[in-house]
């Protein structure tokens, strides 16, 4: 599947768990609802994926966590935010430099219609 493809069909996922839940939830009950409806559209997801950091060829103790990745392809970052600040797409686009991965969304789930909380952030690799 393409990444064009991909992300088209994870935000299908976000708005159908969006007309149901609606805004306001905590992130962790977005992340178990769209969890589930991506097993529907049978994507292969992980969620809550350990990133290993690396610094000049040493392993630190501390790790990041990816919410979802989606077809070992495509990062998602999970918010249930007022607003979306710049620092949480630089830390989805750290993380897509970490995991050396080329494309992640940033999901806003307390927007009142979901595709103006969502955004698409490109790592150019």
């Amino acid at each position: 599947m393409q990444y064009n493809e991909l992300s088209e069909q994870v935000i299908g996922a976000a708005i159908e768990v969006h007309r149901h839940l609606g805004p306001g939830l905590l992130e962790a009950v977005y992340e178990s609802a769209i969890l589930h409806e991506l097993s529907l559209r049978k994507l292969n997801t992980q969620s809550q994926l350990a990133l290993p950091l690396h610094y000049k060829g040493k392993d630190l103790a501390t790790s990041f966590r990816i919410d979802l990745l989606i077809e070992n392809k495509l990062i998602v970052e999970i918010k249930a935010v007022e607003i979306i600040l710049p620092v949480h797409k630089a830390q989805l686009l750290s993380y897509l430099r970490l995991a050396q991965k080329p494309l992640g969304l940033l999901i806003n789930f307390n927007s009142a219609r979901l595709i103006e909380g969502t955004h698409r952030i490109v790592n150019h690799l």
